[in-house]
């Protein structure tokens, strides 16, 4: 059949896709509908016809589905991080194990046990990081909030339920000092305007508090005091700027500077000391990164003798909490502030340079270059940003042969997407654990582990 704009049809969901809609279908063709749950009956305006396929939106809910609950957020809808707030947490781990069930046998074409997702400890006021960009409202006041879907469009969230409650209480307050300050809101449109981000980190096991002003300039008006104010308020560990200039998408400029405190926070994560600023890569759900650490650690299996090599290893988080495990450690990251933070918690750990080392480079030109200098790692763990991993790293990590590969990754289409590469180079993927370090929003980790065939 051919589908019209604003067709309305009679349609049941039947499951969710990996992005969050709902699938139904109508005469074969698929309709995605966000906002729906599988299980509802409702009434879909066709608002997007394509050739064999259209989007629908919600006109009416007939019948909801078992898995659907009330929404507790009212901008639940127009923000574009909790996608998944109106279905229930077991529901949504359902889901979250099929997106990764299907990736690896749709993409990966790969016949793997996928364990069903391991869920996170908290659902709400989980997150230790967020990164809210500061706009103006129409009665001309500051705001802050997230970007909507697809857009660059800020909705204003006064408690966003993913993050702690002093993260927004603190946001407000800023927001009521910068006005009073004079401060004005960043305009991607035109480039004007001081204040582009609040960064905020919190350690969630010391309890520490970073602050960070991401500015398109030097310096806040009235800066010292109003830090002082924050600070005196909300028990700031410490406080920075960041300049960041340039006309990009990009959040943090290379430059950052101390207002107040040490410039840094500390936790542990995984039983491994921390120090960070806001540069550093860091997983935004401390308790939930632990489970899924461990079992990256449990796929590992190293031996005593073992060399590991991390590769993607951020601040050296994974392969320091698997140290204990093994003889010698080397960490690849091509963030240099990642690097000099795990080479001086490494420091601050008493490890020489024998024992744990790190390099900032390319995950692939170093993985070239280990694997030319005859390296032979008996244990790789890749953590690959959601675009996985290069073709040069997973050839050279098939030329250094070691004997068991453990991929942890943000996105199960790139990570099935490589499975299948290594499967078809001397690899066999043994099992999938999907862990949830999200919820209520869409997105899932997995962790992958090989073994090397002879």
């Amino acid at each position: 059949m051919a589908f019209t704009k604003n067709q309305i049809l009679t349609l049941e969901i039947e499951s969710l896709s990996s992005d969050g809609n709902g699938v139904a279908h109508s005469e074969g063709q698929a309709v995605f509908v966000p906002g729906t749950a599988p299980g509802d009956t409702a009434e879909i305006r066709i608002v997007k016809p394509m050739k064999t396929y259209a989007f629908g939106r919600v006109e009416k809910i007939l019948t909801p589905g078992p898995g659907r609950i009330a929404t507790d957020c009212p901008v639940a809808g127009p923000c574009g991080g909790c996608g998944l707030r109106h279905i229930s947490y077991e529901t949504e781990c359902a889901a979250k194990t099929r997106f990764v069930q299907d990736a690896f046998a749709r993409l990966g074409k790969l016949d793997v046990p996928v364990l069903p997702v391991l869920g996170a400890p908290a659902l709400d006021r989980y997150r230790n990081k967020v990164q809210l960009p500061v706009g103006t409202v129409e009665n001309g006041h500051l705001t802050t909030g997230f970007f909507a879907g697809r857009s660059h469009r800020i909705v204003s969230c006064a408690d966003c339920k993913l993050q702690p409650e002093w993260m927004n209480q603190l946001a407000a307050r800023a927001c009521t000092l910068l006005e009073q300050a004079g401060a004005t809101a960043y305009s991607e449109e035109s480039h004007t305007g001081l204040v582009r981000h609040l960064f905020m980190r919190q350690g969630w096991h010391s309890g520490q508090r970073l602050l960070c002003f991401v500015l398109n300039g030097k310096t806040l008006p009235q800066e010292s005091a109003l830090c002082q104010t924050l600070q005196q308020e909300f028990g700031l560990t410490t406080i920075l700027v960041n300049e960041n200039t340039a006309q990009t998408n990009v959040i943090l400029g290379a430059h950052t500077r101390t207002v107040l405190g040490p410039g840094t926070i500390e936790d542990t994560l995984a039983g491994v000391a921390l120090r960070m600023g806001v540069h550093e890569f860091y997983q935004v759900n401390t308790p939930a990164a632990e489970i899924l650490y461990g079992k990256a650690r449990a796929y590992a299996a190293l031996q005593p003798d073992d060399f590991l090599l991390d590769l993607y290893c951020g601040m050296g988080t994974i392969g320091l909490s698997m140290l204990p495990d093994c003889h010698r450690l080397l960490g690849v990251e091509i963030v240099p502030q990642a690097v000099e933070g795990a080479k001086a918690t490494a420091a601050r750990l008493g490890l020489p340079a024998e024992k744990a080392d790190f390099r900032c480079q390319d995950a692939g030109a170093a993985a070239a270059q280990l694997a030319a200098e005859g390296l032979h790692p008996d244990v790789i763990v890749v953590d690959p940003p959601r675009k996985g991993c290069d073709e040069a790293t997973l050839q050279a990590i098939v030329q250094m042969a070691p004997r068991t590969l453990v991929m942890v990754s943000c996105n199960a289409a790139t990570a099935a997407r490589d499975a299948r590469w290594l499967t078809e180079h001397s690899y066999r993927a043994l099992e999938v654990q999907p862990v949830d370090l999200f919820p209520r929003t869409r997105h899932v980790e997995c962790v992958v582990k090989f073994i090397r065939q002879c």
